[in-house]
């Protein structure tokens, strides 16, 4: 068993037996700083990504011990779990920006100029599938603002989801007891001050058009395949 799972295990639920096999295993699957752990009765497997490599055993061991929380359920908290959400809220600053889409850049500049002052740095931002519910991501692991490609018919509409991952950013999370916090009292006041009231109405519109004409074309679609059957 690697010695940081055994140090965030007994650290966590001193007393209890080890009753299992464990490595660590740095994969090339992820991007940025992600890292999960898949796990049966008798075997854990903790996936890092590569990044992870050179940062410090401490940092490393609260990745553990948060994700033997996801794990087992618990809410145990730890001086190595504080210091690697203090490195995660850090994470943006050292993390490459490598992607970034024109379009997505232009609607990036005009809500941070417009609202912000031109102050958030700009992450890495990328177009995701066409989602019609999640419609934005922000993702702390990695610096990136990812936007459904649904979006990328109304600029203005974009521009607001845009918005609100960069308060996202801006803002990132806080811990409140066993809760945390992505939507706080100070992110809502900010996301108030976009310009356009009634932006969430044009955007509900704007979906439920978008769907019934991604279900056309999917049943037109399959009409045409019949007939050439």
């Amino acid at each position: 068993m690697h010695y940081l799972i055994k140090k965030a295990f007994q650290e966590m639920y001193p007393g209890k037996v080890i009753d299992f096999e464990a490595k660590i295993k740095y994969s090339k699957a992820f991007k940025g700083y992600n890292a999960n752990v898949r796990y049966t009765l008798n075997y854990k497997e903790f996936r890092l990504s590569y990044d992870w490599k050179d940062v410090s055993d401490e940092i490393k061991t609260g990745l553990i011990q948060n994700l033997l929380n996801k794990m087992y359920k618990t809410d145990i908290n730890t001086i190595n779990i504080e210091l690697y959400e203090i490195f995660l809220k850090k994470i943006p600053t050292l993390t490459a920006k490598t992607e970034s889409d024109p379009i997505l850049e232009d609607s990036f500049n005009r809500m941070n100029e417009q609202y912000l002052n031109g102050m958030i740095i700009q992450p890495n931002l990328v177009w995701g599938g066409k989602n019609f519910h999640t419609l934005g991501t922000y993702t702390y692991t990695n610096d990136a603002i990812m936007i459904s490609k649904v979006l990328a018919k109304d600029m203005h509409l974009l521009d607001y989801v845009m918005y609100h991952e960069i308060l996202h950013k801006k803002f990132q999370y806080k811990k409140t007891g066993k809760r945390t916090v992505h939507h706080s009292r100070e992110f809502r006041e900010w996301e108030k001050r976009y310009e356009d009231k009634d932006v969430e109405d044009k955007l509900k519109r704007f979906l439920k058009k978008e769907k019934l004409i991604d279900r056309f074309s999917f049943f037109w679609s399959l009409m045409v395949m019949s007939n050439y059957e």
